[in-house]
């Protein structure tokens, strides 16, 4: 492709690249290396505590809310 960063390449040349790297490992075999890092319950349940969002005080509630959407 003569193009040496990603930057400068036009959407059909990084498509290219791409389609060409898949018939690479499919080709060779390769199986994709999908990586989980173990976690343990409580740091599971940790992060949905920190990721939890409350709606602020007065805000309808998703009844309300249907029932607004259902009457208009």
């Amino acid at each position: 492709m003569g193009t040496e960063r990603i930057v400068d390449m036009t959407v059909e040349e990084l498509k290219g690249l791409i389609a060409q790297i898949v018939d690479e490992r499919i080709r060779q075999g390769e199986q994709p290396q999908i990586t989980v890092k173990k976690r343990s319950l409580q740091e599971i349940m940790d992060s949905v505590d920190r990721h939890r969002w409350t709606p602020p005080p007065g805000s309808p509630s998703v009844v309300e809310m249907i029932r607004e959407d259902r009457d208009s």
